[in-house]
């Protein structure tokens, strides 16, 4: 699991030192403008670093969707014990990966257009009521975050399902959307706290990093001018990148160690899939398989046309 994390961690980590630097001569450019002309032509630069900052963030969101599908693979075997290697893992969930790409361009699109949608209102009312808009645009903003957050939580087991259950994308959605019922402010509160460790974390071991850096790039180059400055710049920004891709993959893995387990509790609660595991450690079949897939019991699995669920799981547990 850290192995996968930390290649998306590092190809983010790679693009994001990339707009540093780019970030860098873009302030060094800037400081001989002295024309309106001048900065015009220097806003081109400008807006591509915006554009490739976005890029980035909505790259790492993409590639992180497809990955918190895989990642579901080790954490639902090590239920019963069972050891999942890097390329047994990758070729569990390599045969869902088309779908799980296909779920990754549809929750990202939708932030995108969730996000312009809102950003373009609140533009228009500026634009039509100027200043006084505000009193419209603060309340709207705040409600589209609580939007955001709720159908994020509600969706965010779609990829889970997608892999374990092998359901389309539209059906993973649906699964998704019906196993959180009744259970958001639990999940929502598991959520909240997993993200405050995790940036805690993050944060005890960045900050003495970054004054290691800026130290280290003190003595480099002791006299600052524009050559050494860059040197400088370099040279904290790979070690910068290179610590946060390592704290990055390890805050990914367990946030999406979470999320599978939730994952797994809820099919308990609602398919009683604690049985079903029960059987699975008593027999140990299927040894190199997914618990819970429909190669295992069908009975347990959402149908995959999203049809109700079979007479003797009646939307609920089993009796024992």
């Amino acid at each position: 699991m850290f192995g996968s994390a930390l290649i998306v961690q590092a190809l983010g980590a790679i693009f994001a030192g990339v707009v540093t630097l780019g970030a860098f001569q873009l302030s060094m450019s800037m400081e001989a403008v002295s024309t309106e002309e001048e900065f015009t032509e220097a806003m081109g630069p400008i807006l591509a670093f915006v554009a490739g900052t976005l890029g980035v963030s909505v790259l790492v969101g993409f590639l992180g969707s497809v990955l918190q599908g895989v990642l579901v693979v080790p954490v639902a075997r090590s239920v019963l014990n069972r050891r999942t290697g890097f390329k047994q893992m990758w070729k569990l969930a390599g045969r869902r990966i088309l779908p799980l790409l296909g779920i990754a361009v549809l929750l990202t699109l939708g932030g995108l257009l969730g996000a312009a949608a809102v950003v373009g209102i609140a533009v228009l009312l500026f634009t039509a009521m100027g200043p006084g808009a505000l009193l419209i645009v603060l309340p709207l903003g705040l409600g589209s975050i609580v939007l955001f957050v709720w159908i994020g939580l509600k969706l965010m087991l779609a990829p889970a399902a997608i892999v374990v259950e092998r359901t389309g994308v539209y059906d993973g959605l649906l699964r998704s959307w019906q196993l959180t019922k009744n259970n958001w402010w639990r999940i929502f509160g598991i959520t909240l706290v997993v993200a405050i460790m995790v940036a805690v974390i993050a944060q005890i071991v960045q900050i003495p990093v970054s004054f290691a850096a800026t130290a280290i790039g003190g003595v480099v180059s002791p006299h600052p001018d524009q050559e050494s400055l860059a040197s400088a710049l370099v040279l904290s920004t790979v070690i910068s990148s290179a610590v946060a891709a390592l704290v990055g993959s390890v805050t990914f893995a367990f946030q999406a160690s979470v999320f599978a387990l939730i994952y797994m509790d809820l099919r308990m609660r609602r398919d009683g899939l604690d049985v079903e595991l029960l059987r699975l450690m008593e027999t140990d079949a299927d040894p190199d398989g997914i618990p819970g897939a429909p190669s295992v019991h069908p009975g347990n699995v959402w149908p995959p046309n999203g049809g109700p669920f079979p007479s003797a799981f009646p939307g609920q547990r089993p009796p024992a």
